[in-house]
Protein backbone atom coordinates (compact mmCIF):
# COMPACT_ATOMS: atom_id res chain seq x y z
CA UNK A 1 0.00 0.00 0.00
CA UNK A 2 1.39 3.90 -0.83
CA UNK A 3 0.06 6.91 0.59
CA UNK A 4 -0.05 10.29 -0.76
CA UNK A 5 2.34 12.59 1.02
CA UNK A 6 0.97 16.39 0.60
CA UNK A 7 1.90 19.47 2.52
CA UNK A 8 -0.24 21.63 4.27
CA UNK A 9 -1.21 23.27 1.44
CA UNK A 10 -2.39 20.01 0.13
CA UNK A 11 -0.28 19.51 -2.59
CA UNK A 12 0.98 15.94 -3.41
CA UNK A 13 4.25 15.49 -2.60
CA UNK A 14 5.20 12.12 -3.91
CA UNK A 15 4.37 9.03 -2.04
CA UNK A 16 5.00 6.70 1.09
CA UNK A 17 5.36 2.86 0.88
CA UNK A 18 3.68 0.98 3.68
CA UNK A 19 6.14 -1.49 5.43
CA UNK A 20 4.38 -2.91 8.12
CA UNK A 21 2.20 -5.89 7.65
CA UNK A 22 -1.32 -4.79 7.02
CA UNK A 23 -3.80 -7.12 8.33
CA UNK A 24 -6.67 -8.17 6.36
CA UNK A 25 -9.13 -10.36 8.61
CA UNK A 26 -10.89 -10.52 11.53
CA UNK A 27 -7.82 -11.08 13.48
CA UNK A 28 -6.81 -8.81 16.36
CA UNK A 29 -10.16 -7.78 16.88
CA UNK A 30 -10.05 -9.53 20.51
CA UNK A 31 -6.88 -7.78 21.04
CA UNK A 32 -8.35 -3.92 20.43
CA UNK A 33 -11.46 -5.07 22.67
CA UNK A 34 -9.09 -5.72 25.35
CA UNK A 35 -6.38 -2.99 24.88
CA UNK A 36 -9.55 -0.04 24.63
CA UNK A 37 -11.23 -1.80 27.96
CA UNK A 38 -7.87 -2.08 29.72
CA UNK A 39 -7.37 1.79 28.92
CA UNK A 40 -10.66 3.06 29.48
CA UNK A 41 -10.41 1.22 33.20
CA UNK A 42 -6.93 2.70 33.58
CA UNK A 43 -8.63 6.34 33.76
CA UNK A 44 -11.15 5.70 36.19
CA UNK A 45 -9.73 7.11 40.01
CA UNK A 46 -10.82 4.14 41.94
CA UNK A 47 -11.42 6.53 45.03
CA UNK A 48 -15.42 5.86 45.69
CA UNK A 49 -15.46 5.37 49.65
CA UNK A 50 -18.49 4.00 51.72
CA UNK A 51 -18.41 3.63 55.73
CA UNK A 52 -19.31 -0.01 57.43
CA UNK A 53 -20.98 0.33 59.98
CA UNK A 54 -17.96 -0.15 62.33
CA UNK A 55 -16.70 2.72 60.68
CA UNK A 56 -19.56 5.17 61.49
CA UNK A 57 -18.99 7.61 63.89
CA UNK A 58 -21.16 7.61 66.92
CA UNK A 59 -21.74 6.17 70.08
CA UNK A 60 -22.01 2.29 71.03
CA UNK A 61 -24.91 2.50 73.03
CA UNK A 62 -27.99 0.80 72.40
CA UNK A 63 -31.04 2.81 71.35
CA UNK A 64 -33.40 1.29 73.81
CA UNK A 65 -34.22 -1.64 76.08
CA UNK A 66 -34.62 -4.94 73.91
CA UNK A 67 -38.39 -5.80 75.24
CA UNK A 68 -41.25 -3.42 76.33
CA UNK A 69 -41.53 -0.44 73.85
CA UNK A 70 -43.85 -1.91 71.41
CA UNK A 71 -40.82 -0.93 69.01
CA UNK A 72 -38.97 -3.10 66.97
CA UNK A 73 -35.36 -4.05 68.93
CA UNK A 74 -32.33 -2.71 68.20
CA UNK A 75 -29.20 -2.40 68.67
CA UNK A 76 -26.64 0.03 67.50
CA UNK A 77 -27.30 3.84 65.92
CA UNK A 78 -24.91 2.63 62.86
CA UNK A 79 -27.13 -0.19 61.92
CA UNK A 80 -27.49 0.03 57.70
CA UNK A 81 -31.43 0.06 58.43
CA UNK A 82 -31.34 3.95 59.55
CA UNK A 83 -30.70 6.95 58.37
CA UNK A 84 -26.57 8.15 58.80
CA UNK A 85 -26.17 4.54 59.32
CA UNK A 86 -23.38 2.25 57.75
CA UNK A 87 -23.40 0.96 53.71
CA UNK A 88 -23.55 -2.69 53.22
CA UNK A 89 -20.71 -4.05 50.61
CA UNK A 90 -20.52 -0.49 49.71
CA UNK A 91 -17.57 0.75 47.15
CA UNK A 92 -14.16 0.92 48.68
CA UNK A 93 -11.20 2.77 46.99
CA UNK A 94 -9.36 0.33 44.22
CA UNK A 95 -7.18 0.14 41.56
CA UNK A 96 -9.13 -0.62 37.81
CA UNK A 97 -6.35 -1.28 36.10
CA UNK A 98 -6.28 -4.25 33.54
CA UNK A 99 -2.87 -6.24 32.69
CA UNK A 100 -2.36 -6.23 28.97
CA UNK A 101 0.79 -8.34 27.50
CA UNK A 102 2.94 -6.43 25.09
CA UNK A 103 1.82 -8.88 22.10
CA UNK A 104 -1.45 -7.93 22.65
CA UNK A 105 -0.82 -4.09 22.45
CA UNK A 106 1.28 -4.67 19.30
CA UNK A 107 -1.18 -6.75 17.78
CA UNK A 108 -4.27 -4.19 18.84
CA UNK A 109 -2.49 -1.57 17.53
CA UNK A 110 -1.49 -2.75 14.37
CA UNK A 111 -4.63 -3.89 13.94
CA UNK A 112 -5.93 -0.62 14.31
CA UNK A 113 -4.03 1.11 12.22
CA UNK A 114 -4.75 -1.43 9.60
CA UNK A 115 -8.46 -0.67 9.43
CA UNK A 116 -8.34 3.19 9.73
CA UNK A 117 -5.83 3.05 6.44
CA UNK A 118 -7.79 0.41 4.61
CA UNK A 119 -10.53 2.81 5.27
CA UNK A 120 -8.60 5.86 4.01
CA UNK A 121 -9.02 7.93 7.36
CA UNK A 122 -5.20 8.20 7.23
CA UNK A 123 -3.47 11.51 6.03
CA UNK A 124 0.24 11.45 5.46
CA UNK A 125 1.93 15.64 5.57
CA UNK A 126 5.52 15.96 5.02
CA UNK A 127 5.35 18.23 8.29
CA UNK A 128 3.58 20.75 10.17
CA UNK A 129 5.08 24.20 11.18
CA UNK A 130 3.50 27.13 12.19
CA UNK A 131 4.88 30.71 12.21
CA UNK A 132 2.77 31.50 14.66
CA UNK A 133 0.92 29.90 17.53
CA UNK A 134 -2.52 31.66 16.48
CA UNK A 135 -5.22 28.85 16.27
CA UNK A 136 -6.31 31.03 13.43
CA UNK A 137 -3.77 29.78 11.68
CA UNK A 138 -3.85 26.10 12.36
CA UNK A 139 -7.77 25.91 11.46
CA UNK A 140 -6.95 27.06 7.99
CA UNK A 141 -4.22 23.91 7.23
CA UNK A 142 -7.24 21.68 8.70
CA UNK A 143 -9.53 23.13 6.44
CA UNK A 144 -7.23 23.35 3.18
CA UNK A 145 -6.62 19.45 4.49
CA UNK A 146 -10.79 18.82 4.30
CA UNK A 147 -10.29 17.52 7.32
CA UNK A 148 -12.18 20.43 9.48
CA UNK A 149 -15.31 19.01 10.32
CA UNK A 150 -15.53 16.13 12.47
CA UNK A 151 -12.86 14.65 14.93
CA UNK A 152 -8.87 15.13 14.11
CA UNK A 153 -6.56 13.12 15.39
CA UNK A 154 -2.72 14.65 14.92
CA UNK A 155 0.57 12.62 15.39
CA UNK A 156 3.34 14.39 15.79
CA UNK A 157 7.37 12.76 15.02
CA UNK A 158 8.45 15.64 17.57
CA UNK A 159 7.33 18.36 19.40
CA UNK A 160 6.34 21.47 17.79
CA UNK A 161 5.51 24.20 20.36
CA UNK A 162 3.00 26.54 17.64
CA UNK A 163 1.41 23.70 16.57
CA UNK A 164 0.98 22.73 20.09
CA UNK A 165 -0.63 25.71 21.52
CA UNK A 166 -2.89 26.50 18.31
CA UNK A 167 -4.15 22.70 18.35
CA UNK A 168 -4.96 23.27 21.90
CA UNK A 169 -8.30 25.82 21.34
CA UNK A 170 -9.58 23.79 18.57
CA UNK A 171 -12.66 21.43 19.81
CA UNK A 172 -12.31 18.08 18.87
CA UNK A 173 -8.88 17.83 17.67
CA UNK A 174 -6.24 15.73 19.62
CA UNK A 175 -2.52 15.91 19.62
CA UNK A 176 -0.47 12.89 20.44
CA UNK A 177 3.32 11.72 19.22
CA UNK A 178 4.78 8.81 17.12
CA UNK A 179 6.22 7.45 20.45
CA UNK A 180 2.94 7.23 22.71
CA UNK A 181 0.10 7.12 20.18
CA UNK A 182 -2.31 4.04 21.63
CA UNK A 183 -5.02 2.08 20.38
CA UNK A 184 -7.72 3.99 21.97
CA UNK A 185 -6.34 7.27 20.01
CA UNK A 186 -6.50 6.06 16.77
CA UNK A 187 -9.78 4.84 16.77
CA UNK A 188 -11.80 7.86 18.94
CA UNK A 189 -11.28 10.28 16.02
CA UNK A 190 -12.63 10.54 12.75
CA UNK A 191 -9.52 11.18 10.65
CA UNK A 192 -5.67 11.14 11.40
CA UNK A 193 -2.81 13.10 10.39
CA UNK A 194 0.46 12.16 10.65
CA UNK A 195 3.60 13.66 9.70
CA UNK A 196 5.90 12.19 7.69
CA UNK A 197 8.53 11.55 10.25
CA UNK A 198 5.81 10.55 12.94
CA UNK A 199 4.35 7.69 10.25
CA UNK A 200 7.73 6.46 9.90
CA UNK A 201 8.12 6.11 13.16
CA UNK A 202 5.06 4.44 14.22
CA UNK A 203 5.78 1.37 11.85
CA UNK A 204 8.96 0.97 12.76
CA UNK A 205 7.07 0.66 16.29
CA UNK A 206 5.15 -2.23 14.87
CA UNK A 207 7.61 -4.02 13.47
CA UNK A 208 9.62 -4.50 16.42
CA UNK A 209 9.16 -8.01 17.67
Amino acid sequence: MKLTIKDIKGNAQGELDVHFDIIEDSRGTQAVHDVVVAHQAAKRMGTACTKTMGEVAGSGKKPWRQKGTGRARAGSFASPLWRGGGVVFGPKPRDYTKKVSRNTRQLALRKALSERLRAGDVVVVDDIKLTSSKTKEFTAVLATLGLDGGTTLLVLDAAEKNVMLAARNVANVFVSSSETVNTYELLRSDKLIFTRGAFEKVQARLNKE
